[in-house]
């Protein structure tokens, strides 16, 4: 299974996360994962807030646009896309096939 999949209008990533990791990036991959470095702490959600932050960013879209179906609590998260028209270049490695 990919790390990163379309469904419909819909991206689905699956991602790791590093929270505590310095300047918010994209790293490369954990497992069947995106890991992902976040600068926020785990702590009340703040690494969950600037990750829906940093990868709204990504795809230029709304943070609204932004679902963390799951993994609140965990390193490793899925999060869904909504309604975004591209997927942007930094992912775009992470595609089985690509």
């Amino acid at each position: 299974m990919s790390a990163i999949r379309r469904q419909a209008n819909d991206w689905l990533l699956d991602c790791w996360l590093q929270p505590r990791g310095g300047r918010d990036a994209i790293i490369g991959l954990h497992d069947d994962a995106v890991k992902i470095r976040i600068g926020a702490p785990p702590v009340d959600g703040a690494a969950n807030l600037a990750l829906i932050r940093f990868i709204a960013d990504e795809f230029g879209v709304s943070q609204s646009s932004v679902i963390l179906e799951s993994g609140q609590t965990s390193r490793r998260k899925r999060l869904r896309v909504r309604n975004a028209s591209a997927l942007p270049a930094s992912l775009a490695g992470f595609i089985a096939g690509a």
